[in-house]
This record gives structure tokens, sequence and C-alpha cells, in this order.
């Protein structure tokens, strides 16, 4: 009802406002009339016509004392009659105009009054009821608040994360070789939806820093998500690549488990997610990673009781172990000294022709010679270990470039068809360049 009263003032207060020069100016009026209306008040009447008494009296005089002939006199008359006459009717016109501006001023305020209470009217039949406009449904005004709410948040984050888009592409116009900056920049665009300009990013970093697991893990997530979440060949190069360098990175171990997950085979999943979080990795969120292992689980019937424990399909469980020491030739060796120091992969592959490593290690060369053991803990992929082929191909390769794969000016070793039950030390001497 308070509404309503306020309302209600601020009409009577216009109407107030819009009438008050009315009345002022008609308060003035009457008074005039009344002015013009006492005989004390027509002085300007009485004063014509005095003068035109004394005017008159003079001509006579002059007529009279022969100043003047029957002419001159008559015409002066005249003239006096005419300007007598004159002063009348400009008095008659004026009044005329004061009484046609009265009949006239009423019309603004009454226009505006007028147009104030159908205004108002008008709005009260919009609105339905006097209660529909002061008034709204409790639930809806509660359902818009909260939409509200949520696009504002939503607009919020947006303008943020373009803000600091902008923040970085500025930095890095002046410092292009700003590593860190550019991986901040490409996690950012991941998550505005902006994946090409994310793997431009991811690119820069391996340009700075070389190429790392985790690196070549970022741009296969990117590369996913726009690839409306398919791994194609583009993206399982990449995570090939990215195992090779390191078996428990987490990005590339979180994408294959979110992979699985979605497509329900949920013990692979568990395998994927369960390696990370045994690798106890900074910067890895465990407790999420560790809820999702619970859902899958609970999906596959296993009680979230048995979360902490490791799965009995991880790559910790006992199968072939592979002994390789691992050295340099005297002529390499000396040839790497006087370099930067060399990342060494060794690992091993399939004999049917398919590169994708059963099982992996990088050492660097400072670190040779010694000794290593390849086997499940080293696999690629729970599903391709060396339990699942009966020989290998083993590879030792010093990487010019710190990727995987053999290129051009690399230096590599290799034995053929290796038992993957043998329990010899095999030797691979590093003194092949690759041409």
């Amino acid at each position: 009802m308070e509404i309503v009263l306020i309302v209600l003032v601020f009409i009577a207060l216009l109407l107030y406002i819009v009438w008050l020069p009315f009345f002022k100016s008609r308060s003035k009026d009457q008074n005039s009339k009344s002015t013009q209306a006492s005989p004390k008040n027509n002085i300007r009447d009485e004063t014509n016509v005095e003068l035109y008494k004394e005017h008159k009296a003079e001509i006579e005089k002059d007529f009279s004392d022969g100043r003047i002939d029957e002419e001159n006199y008559q015409y002066l008359l005249a003239e006096l009659d005419n300007s007598l006459l004159q002063d009348i009717e400009a008095a008659e016109k004026e009044s005329k105009i004061i009484v046609s501006n009265k009949s006239l001023s009423m019309l603004w305020p009454l226009s505006l009054s007028l147009f104030i209470i159908a205004f108002s009217i008008a709005l009260y039949v919009k609105q339905g009821t006097l209660m529909a406009f002061i008034t709204t449904p409790s639930a809806e005004h509660s359902n818009q608040q909260t939409q509200i709410s949520a696009e504002q948040q939503e607009k919020s984050q947006q303008a943020q994360a373009l803000a600091y888009i902008k923040e970085l592409q500025q930095h890095l116009e002046n410092s292009p070789d700003d590593g860190k900056a550019w991986y901040n920049l490409g996690q950012t665009l991941v998550s505005a939806g902006e994946f090409d300009m994310a793997i431009t990013a991811f690119e820069q970093v391996i340009r700075i820093e070389g190429e790392q697991a985790d690196l070549l893990g970022a741009i296969a997530q990117a590369s996913y998500y726009r690839n409306n979440q398919q791994i194609d060949e583009q993206v399982q190069n990449l995570i090939d690549r990215a195992l090779a360098l390191d078996p428990n990175d987490p990005s590339t171990n979180i994408l294959l488990g979110m992979h699985n997950f979605i497509s329900q085979e949920y013990q692979k999943a568990i395998e994927y997610w369960q390696r990370v979080i045994n690798a106890k990795r900074q910067g890895v969120n465990t407790n999420a990673l560790q809820e999702a292992v619970n859902e899958a689980k609970s999906r596959l019937g296993i009680s979230s009781l048995t979360s902490n424990k490791p799965t009995q399909t991880e790559p910790e469980l006992a199968g072939p172990e592979l002994t390789i020491s691992v050295s340099l030739s005297d002529d390499i060796a000396k040839q790497l000294a006087q370099g930067e120091d060399k990342i060494v992969f060794v690992y091993a592959i399939p004999t049917n022709g398919q590169r994708m490593p059963l099982a992996a290690q990088k050492l660097m060369a400072s670190d040779l010679p010694t000794v290593i053991t390849l086997s499940n803990k080293n696999t690629m992929s729970p599903a391709n270990n060396l339990s699942s082929v009966s020989q290998v191909h083993i590879y030792a390769v010093v990487s010019q470039q710190g990727s995987v794969g053999i290129k051009l000016g690399d230096f590599k070793a290799e034995v053929q068809n290796i038992s993957v039950n043998n329990t010899e030390t095999i030797t691979l001497l590093v003194d092949s360049l690759v041409k």
C-alpha cells in the first residue's frame, strides 16, 4: 500500500504544479478587473477627457481673440476630436486582448491534467489489477533472480577470461620467449573453447622449452576437444609421443581416462586415473580424480570403500621384466660431451610392425652407462604392455631434438626379436648415426 500512496501523492503533486500558475494568474486578473471597475482607477480615461477640454478651451479662446481664423478653428477641433476617439479605441482593444487571454489561459493546465489522469488509467488497465502492478509472485521472482545471477556470473567469468587472455597477449608481444606465459595462455584458451589458438600457444612453449610430455598431453587434450571428443590418428600420435616421454604424464592419462569413461570402459578409465593418483605429482587434484575413480567403480558395482586400494589390473602387477645395459661408444660419448646433455629414449616395440612402445624409459646421456629394467610398470597403455606379446624389438635412441622417434642426426642402438621372458641382461651400445 505504500507504493499506492506514493503514486497518489506524486500525481497530486503534478496536478498542483500544473494548476498553481493558473490560479496565480486568475487572482491577478481579478484584481486588475476590480481596479478597472473602480472610478478612482479610470485615470487614463479621465486624463484624456480633461486634456480634451483644456485643448478645446485654448482653441476657442484663440478663435475668439482672433489668433486663428474660422477654417483653422474647425480643423483643430476636428483633430482634437479624432485624438480623443483614438485613445478610447486603443483602450478598448487592450481590454479585448486581456479578455481573450483570460479565456485561453485555462486550456494548458486542463490539458496537462487530463493527460496525467489518462496516462495513469491506461497504465492501470495495462497491468490488469493494482496488485499485479505493485507485486509479483515470489517463486517467479526467485527463479528470475537465480537465472539472472547465473547469467551474470557466466558473463563475469567470460569477461575475466578475455581480460586475462588480452593481458597475456600484450605481455607476449614484448616477451615472445616467455614459456610460462605461453602455457598459461594455452590453458586459458582451452577453458574459453579456443582450441586452435590454444594448440598454437602450446607449440610456442615446445619451441622455447623443447618437447615435453605435459606439453604434448596439453596439445592432445585441446585437439581431442576440437575433434568433438574423438581420438583420431593425430590425437593418438600426440598421446603416444607424450607417454613415450613420461608414462605417468597427468594430462595424457587424465584424457585417456575421461575418453574411456565416456565410452563406458570404466575399468580402463580407473587404470589411467589411478596411475596419476599413484604418481603423486604436484599440481594434480587427486581428490577430484579419486571421486572420478569412485564413480567409475560405482558404475562397475565395486564398493567405494576399496577406492583407495590399487586395482588388480594396474601396471604394478608382476609380468615380464627385461634388464638392459645401455652405454655409449667412445666416439659418440666424445661428441656428446662437447654440447648440451641429450635425452635418451629406451623402449620396446612389438615385432608385428606396430610403432606404439609397449614399455619405455627416458634417460639423459650423462646418465650412461646404466642398467635399467623395462616391465609392465613402464607401459604406455594397460591394454598394450609386455605381457601382451611374446617378442619385442628394443631400441636406445639419443635424440638431438629431444622428441620421440628416430630422426636424422640421432644416435641409436637396437636389438631384434628378443623374447619378453628373457632373463639375461641385454646390452645396447649406442654407436650408430641415423642417416
